[in-house]
C-alpha cells in the first residue's frame, strides 16, 4: 500500500463536517464552504421517488431506457441532439467523472482554479493532473493558448495528456467562459487530439437565460463528453444521480463501451428508484421548470447581495453570471490584513473568518492555485434558512433579502467584513 496515491479528503466536505461539529456544539456558524444547495425537495419529485421504492432490481448498467431517453431530450432542448444509446447514467456526476477518467486513461488537463476533485480524481486513477490557468474572468476553461503550450511541453517530456476537463458555468468562480473562448478551446483540443470532458452541472443556473453557457459539444461534437445531474438545479445531492452524454463518433462509441465496462465493475447500475424520479425531472414538466427558475432567482439575489458587500469592503471580484459561488481577491487589502490581523494568504483569511466569526470558507489553494494567494471561495447556497419551512419561504419571497433569517446571515457577513477591514460600523 505504500505506493498508493496520497489523496486528501475533499476540501468542501471536510469544511462542511467541521462546521457541523461546531454547530452541534452550540456555536453560531455560517456555512459558506461547501456547495450543497440548501433547498427542499420538490414535492412532485419526492412523490416520484416514493412511488418507485419497490423497484429493487439492478437494471441496465448504463441506466434505464426511460432515464436515458429523458436525458437525451433534456440535451436536445438545449441544442445538443443526443442518441439515448450514448447516454450513461451513474450514482452522481462525480462518480461518472471518475469513471470517465479511468476509461480515457492518460494525464488530465485541469483549469486553475478548478473544482477540488478534478486533480484528486486524476491522481486516484494513476494519472497526473496538468494544470493550466484560465483566462481572467472566464473560469472553468483553461486558456486555449496556454493549453497548447502546456500539452506540447508535457508530451515532449514523455507525458501522455489525453483529455481536458472544463466546467461551464464554473465552480469556484461563478463565471462563464465566453463562446469565443470555448470555440478556441475546441479548436485546440482537436489539434491536440484531446477529449473534452465538459462538466455542465450548473448550466441551468445561468442568471440570464437568454445567454446560456455554450457547450464545447457545439464546436467539437466528435470529442466532447458532457456530464450533468440534479444536484444543483434541483438540490437533491443526497440522491446521487448523474448522466453523461458521449459523442456520436468513433471516439465516443469506443469510450461508451469502456465507460459501461468500468461502471459495471464499480456501481453495477444506478439506483432504480432514483432513476425513476430523475427521468421525470429531466423531462422538465412545468413544476420542475418553475422550481429551477425560482432557485435561480434566489441564488442570483443572494449572490449579488454578498458580492456587493465583498466589493464594498475592497475585494476584487469578476462579475458573477451563474451558480452560488463567489471568488473574491483580497490582494488590495494585503498590507492592512498583514499589519492588523497577521493575515498573509487565503489560508490565514479563512482561518480568521472561521475562528473569529464562525464563517466557513475555502482558500484558493483548495482549488489548485499556487502560493496561497489572498483569494477565497464563498458559497451562498446555505444562507436560505435553517429548515425547509424557511427555505420554501425564501424560494417564494418577492425579496428574500427582507426575510429575517437571511438578513441575519447577511449581517453576520457585514460584521465580519467590518472587523476585517477596520470599518467603523458594519454595513446596514
Amino acid at each position: 500500500m505504500s505506493d498508493a496515491p496520497s489523496i486528501p479528503m475533499s476540501a468542501t466536505l471536510a469544511a462542511d463536517e467541521a462546521l457541523d461539529r461546531r454547530r452541534r456544539a452550540g456555536e453560531q456558524v455560517l456555512p459558506m464552504a461547501g456547495g450543497e444547495i440548501g433547498l427542499p425537495v420538490l414535492p412532485a419529485l419526492r412523490r416520484r421517488l416514493a412511488a418507485a421504492a419497490d423497484e429493487n432490481a439492478y437494471g441496465p448498467v448504463a441506466g434505464s431506457q426511460a432515464l436515458r431517453a429523458a436525458a437525451a431530450g433534456y440535451w436536445g432542448r438545449r441544442g445538443l441532439a443526443t442518441d439515448p444509446g450514448l447516454v450513461v447514467a451513474g450514482p452522481g456526476s462525480k462518480p461518472l467523472l471518475f469513471a470517465l477518467l479511468l476509461a480515457l486513461g492518460g494525464d488530465v488537463v485541469v483549469p486553475v482554479p478548478s473544482w477540488v476533485s478534478y486533480a484528486a480524481q486524476a491522481r486516484l486513477v494513476g494519472a497526473r493532473p496538468l494544470p493550466v490557468p484560465i483566462t481572467p474572468g472566464e473560469g472553468g476553461v483553461p486558456d486555449p493558448e496556454r493549453l497548447r503550450a502546456a500539452v506540447t511541453a508535457a508530451r515532449a517530456a514523455g507525458r501522455d495528456p489525453r483529455c481536458v476537463v472544463v466546467t461551464l458555468p464554473d465552480n469556484p468562480t461563478g463565471t462563464v467562459a465566453s463562446p469565443g473562448t470555448v470555440r478556441r478551446l475546441a479548436a485546440a483540443a482537436r489539434e491536440l487530439d484531446l477529449v473534452i470532458v465538459s462538466d455542465e452541472i450548473y448550466c441551468d443556473l445561468v442568471y440570464d437565460t437568454s445567454a446560456p453557457a455554450e457547450s464545447p459539444a457545439r464546436f467539437a461534437p466528435e470529442r466532447t463528453v458532457v456530464t450533468t445531474g440534479l444536484t444543483k438545479n434541483l438540490a437533491v445531492g443526497g440522491w446521487r444521480t448523474g448522466v453523461a452524454r458521449l459523442p456520436d463518433s468513433d471516439t465516443g462509441r469506443a469510450l461508451h463501451g469502456r465507460l459501461v465496462s468500468v461502471a459495471s465493475q464499480i456501481w453495477s447500475s444506478p439506483p432504480a428508484p432514483v432513476q425513476a424520479a430523475a427521468a421525470y425531472a429531466f423531462g422538465e414538466p412545468p413544476e420542475v421548470a418553475e422550481r429551477i427558475a425560482a432557485g435561480r432567482r434566489l441564488h442570483e439575489t443572494v449572490v449579488r447581495a454578498v458580492a456587493g458587500r465583498l466589493t464594498g469592503a475592497g475585494a476584487l471580484l469578476a462579475p458573477v453570471r451563474a451558480t452560488c459561488y463567489l471568488y473574491p481577491d483580497f490582494t488590495p487589502l494585503g498590507d492592512h490584513l498583514a499589519r492588523t490581523h497577521d493575515v498573509h494568504g487565503g489560508a490565514d483569511l479563512v482561518r480568521f473568518l472561521g475562528e473569529r466569526h464562525g464563517i466557513g470558507l475555502l482558500p484558493a489553494g483548495a482549488f489548485g492555485e499556487d502560493g496561497d494567494p489572498l483569494r477565497i471561495r464563498a458559497a451562498t447556497s446555505r444562507l436560505y434558512g435553517e429548515d425547509d419551512e424557511q427555505r420554501t419561504a425564501a424560494l417564494a419571497a418577492p425579496d428574500p433579502l427582507e426575510l429575517p433569517w437571511i438578513r441575519k446571515n447577511l449581517e453576520q457577513i457585514d460584521s465580519a467584513l467590518a472587523d476585517l477591514t477596520g470599518a467603523r460600523t458594519p454595513r446596514a
